[in-house]
């Protein structure tokens, strides 16, 4: 097995270990994912082929599909929610 895939590996248990923390301590290891996932996944793509790249893209999209479209939405200067606003939070 290769290094590129060894770490993948570990970033989707990391992943998993940080989901299970609570809300207000996930910001910081959630965001160093965030920024690893892209570098780890153009990794893999250029070992193994586009299509473990776009297996990966598809499966990083769908865990941070809720922050990416709020960058997204920041970055075009669309309104976005601020989730620690929620009904019922504050």
């Amino acid at each position: 097995m290769s290094l590129p895939l060894i770490l993948g590996a570990v970033w989707v248990l990391v992943a998993a270990a940080v989901a299970m923390l609570p809300m207000r301590l996930q910001m910081v290891p959630g965001l160093t994912l965030l920024v690893l996932a892209p570098v780890l996944l153009v990794w893999i793509g250029l070992c193994h082929g586009w299509l473990w790249l776009a297996l990966g893209l598809f499966a990083f999209g769908s865990m941070f599909r809720r922050p990416l479209v709020y960058f997204a939405r920041k970055g075009l200067g669309l309104p976005v929610e601020d989730p620690r606003l929620k009904e019922g939070q504050g």
